[in-house]
């Protein structure tokens, strides 16, 4: 660490600091921790995840599969399970983003540079739901709804399972970019505690965390684990002074990570049960956040000066909520056949709160009599987003000597119900109606003098013309096969065949081959037919919202549901599934038990995309024209009484072309220290090839304009790497990773003003002590060196004006956020 940064760091920093030079001088006589598994990418025995084998190692299958075992993830200093994986697996992104409504609770979490909705969660191998809030701001994952990873406790974990290839004939819809399986801890012998401390070294930032997890032995055989985790993060804000608005300047902005609290209790128990076992695991998990909006400025009409006469910043609280529960059966039919019946609830809430604001037309708004009513609520309730998921399985499981090749052919057939549900719940009146009435025939004016904006500012609530409560079902059978052919010749095949109650029925398949040339080297590919239902999230979201258009004219913004009036006009068919070509193929090389190195390419076809389509507003200067040649979308608009419209369609074609390499090495000096050595690499790059259009008068550049283009092409680092070491002796472990996030590119909020951040090393360091068996202290430092992104462009507030609003590091693509060097003490205790 340099001595600029040691300079900036706080006091605290200089005391963590001084402790560890306290415990250097320690005798170094304590617990001796050969055995124990502290590489970054563990090799386990078996894995359970791309195979239905059940003796595979993670370098034994035919298609890449990333092992994060549990000495991994606690060197990472870590404390959310989305930011874990991006340290740990460089094909993995999770960006941080701020001013972005709810997303700034939810980080969307991407594979293999596609979306969040393109890659298949599972806990303990069983589906995983999905969450409820849709990303409909200008971040990574626009118009889609991922899985919330954060809603599964690090504390809870055993080991992380990444398969990254496509694994839809596997796994059903979501699985194209690839799989991450979750397996909860199982131990019963011990109970661990946890707390840590932590903040960045601007000062802010802090983290507290506590965590404890326990197990308990039920009957013969049988066990109950539990885990609770407690988190509790405060902002950080890297806003710069806002010159372009107030004088003299100061910061009026929140830029950075927002305020957050999560409680979370899990269990994963199992018990012998009539030669069976009866298993179960879930959780509830909650999180409340608080962000902002943008400012509003003492002379902006949306302030009321009695109220803010300086101008104010909308507060925007959001809670998620998310329960899941799945309870099943797994009985032995033989030596060699097992089947297993589970079912399995899902549920998640995201609740919009509004604070420190108002309703600009409820102040304004004439009283009868004469005046004006002169008062607002300066909060409210916005509404609330549900998703609900019920997923029954019946998997039947097992091999058969089929008299051919070096192994039995292991087989797996089942069956998949399940039923997906949303539901929007309106807001309160204030949050989005325009005067008491809600009548846009009475004027109502601003002390700008201009027309009072509807609804609570900040984040207008969902009305009832928004409200829905829709689902679906889906029925899906699958067969899965695989063997060695011959000593060294392995083929695996699967087929999948889903039906859809609201949009058709899909197959797919998959052909998986792996060649063994010697003990050492192997060659593996695969090809699949993949697919991705269109969520409930994007067929049945809709928000309205009534805003000022460029003539101060009252006008509805509206996200147009599928089948709506809006989106019939513009000529959208209902959305269909998106499909996908995903070919790999790569080797492996394992000379030794302490190296093997693993490179696969990838590409990834996908037809029919489901993207958020751009604003479509009416033509330029279009107010008076009625030529359905020259104002085709203003005529369109002008009788729906809507200014601007957006929806979801299967708009683009892309194509995803990469390659990943792994290595590993890990040995024992003659002093019986153990050094383990790790190197990843992920290059992707995807390519818009063609953009749909659903009309003959909507241009595609209309539909999804440029900068829509370059969040999907360039949004995301195309280069991610990492290189760690970890060395360990006696008492002591000491973890060094260097972490490389390639550049990205946006111009979402500067259209035609292409901005781009480069590529950037992070790098962390921790270094624990054990003084018994059951004590350990652990000092270490993220982003050790304090880097930041680059700063935005100020070529002029003309052109691009952020930089004068206080936007100094950029918006909505940076993949490593904006808080600089973090450092954190933690304390495990077991017994």
């Amino acid at each position: 660490m340099n001595v600029s940064v040691l300079r900036r760091a706080p006091a605290r920093a200089t005391l963590y600091l001084a402790l560890v030079a306290g415990i250097a001088a320690l005798p170094a006589q304590a617990q001796n921790t050969a055995g124990r598994d502290d590489q970054r990418l563990e090799t386990v025995d078996v894995v359970s995840t791309g195979t239905r084998a059940g003796n595979r190692s993670d370098t034994d299958t035919a298609a890449p599969v990333d092992v994060i075992g549990r000495e991994a993830i606690e060197a990472t200093g870590a404390l959310e399970t989305g930011k874990l994986l991006q340290k740990l697996a460089p094909s993995f992104n999770f960006p941080t983003s701020f001013v972005s409504d709810g997303t700034d609770l939810i980080w969307p979490a991407t594979l293999r540079g596609l979306g969040p909705d393109q890659v298949l969660v599972l806990v303990n191998g069983k589906r995983r739901h999905q969450q409820a809030l849709v990303n409909v701001q200008q971040t990574i994952g626009r118009g889609s709804a991922g899985t919330d990873i954060n809603t599964i406790p690090i504390a809870a974990i055993e080991r992380i399972e990444v398969l990254r290839d496509g694994a839809s004939a596997q796994y059903g819809s979501d699985a194209i970019a690839g799989v991450i399986n979750i397996i909860l801890k199982d131990q019963t012998d011990h109970t661990d505690i946890g707390v840590e401390v932590g903040e960045t070294y601007a000062g802010d930032g802090d983290q507290y965390r506590g965590a404890l997890n326990t197990g308990f032995k039920l009957g013969d055989g049988g066990f109950l684990n539990l885990t609770l985790d407690y988190l509790k993060r405060l902002e950080t804000n890297r806003a710069g002074p806002d010159s372009l608005r107030v004088d003299p300047p100061r910061v009026t902005q929140r830029l950075g990570e927002a305020d957050m609290e999560s409680k979370q209790l899990w269990l994963n128990a199992a018990l012998p049960l009539a030669g069976g076992e009866l298993y179960a695991f879930g959780g509830a998990s909650q999180r409340d956040g608080n962000s902002s909006g943008f400012f509003r400025t003492a002379g902006d009409g949306r302030t009321i000066p009695q109220l803010y006469p300086n101008g104010f910043l909308p507060t925007l609280l959001t809670t998620t909520d998310d329960r899941s529960l799945a309870v099943g059966y797994r009985h032995a039919l033989n030596d060699s056949w097992k089947w297993d019946f589970s079912v399995n609830r899902g549920w998640n809430q995201f609740e919009f709160a509004s604070a420190n604001t108002a309703n600009v037309s409820y102040y304004y708004e004439p009283r009868p009599g004469g005046g004006i009513y002169a008062e607002t609520p300066t909060s409210a309730d916005d509404g609330k987003l549900r998703f609900k998921q019920t997923t029954a399985n019946f998997d039947l499981t097992g091999d058969v000597d089929w008299g051919i090749g070096a192994e039995p052919l292991y087989l797996a057939f089942g069956a998949e119900w399940r039923r997906d549900g949303y539901q929007i719940v309106a807001g309160d009146p204030v949050s989005y109606q325009y005067g008491r009435t809600n009548n846009p025939n009475i004027v109502i004016t601003n002390a700008a003098g201009g027309v009072a904006a509807a609804g609570i500012q900040g984040f207008p609530g969902f009305t009832p013309a928004t409200e829905i409560d829709a689902s679906r079902r889906s029925l899906g059978v699958y067969v899965d096969a695989e063997s060695y052919v011959t000593k060294n010749f392995l083929i695996g095949a699967a087929a999948r065949f889903e039906d859809y109650s609201d949009f058709g029925n899909n197959a797919t398949g998959k052909l998986s081959l792996r060649y063994n040339f010697t003990d050492a080297f192997s060659l593996r590919g695969t090809v699949s037919k993949g697919f991705r239902a269109p969520s409930v999230q994007q067929q049945f979201f809709s928000q309205v919202s009534t805003n000022l258009n460029a003539d101060g004219t009252l006008t509805d913004t509206i996200t147009a549901r599928q089948g709506s009036a809006v989106a019939r006009a513009f000529g959208v068919k209902p959305l269909k599934e998106e499909s996908s070509d995903n070919y790999s193929l790569g080797f492996v090389w394992k000379p030794s038990n302490d190296f093997s190195l693993t490179a696969d390419v990838y590409q990834i076809d996908i037809d029919d995309r489901i993207v958020f389509s751009s604003y479509i507003g009416p033509e330029a200067g279009s107010e008076n024209c009625n030529d359905p040649a020259v104002c085709p979308i203003a005529l369109l608009l002008r009788p729906l009484h809507v200014g601007q419209a957006t929806f979801f369609t299967n708009a683009i074609d892309t194509k995803t072309r990469g390659v990943d390499v792994v290595a590993e090495y890990t040995t024992e000096l003659s002093n019986g220290a153990r050094l383990g050595l790790s190197g990843a690499f992920d290059f992707n790059e995807t390519e818009v090839l063609r953009i749909n259009s659903p009309s003959t008068f909507l241009p595609a550049s209309v539909l999804f304009s440029r900068e829509q283009v370059t969040l999907i092409e360039e949004g995301q680092p195309r280069q991610r790497a990492t290189l760690g070491a970890n060395y360990g002796s006696g008492a002591w472990l000491t973890d060094l990773a260097f972490n490389y996030y390639g550049s990205v590119a946006g111009e979402g909020f500067t259209p035609g003003l292409k901005q781009k951040w480069g590529g950037k090393w992070l790098t962390d360091l921790s270094v624990s002590y054990r003084f018994s068996d059951a004590l350990r202290l652990t000092i270490g430092g993220n982003n050790i060196f304090d880097v930041y992104p680059d700063k935005w462009k100020s070529s002029g507030p003309g052109e691009n004006p952020f930089p004068y609003l206080g936007f100094k590091y950029g918006w909505e693509t940076l993949p490593f956020g904006i808080n600089g060097g973090y450092y954190y003490a933690r304390l495990n205790y077991r017994f």
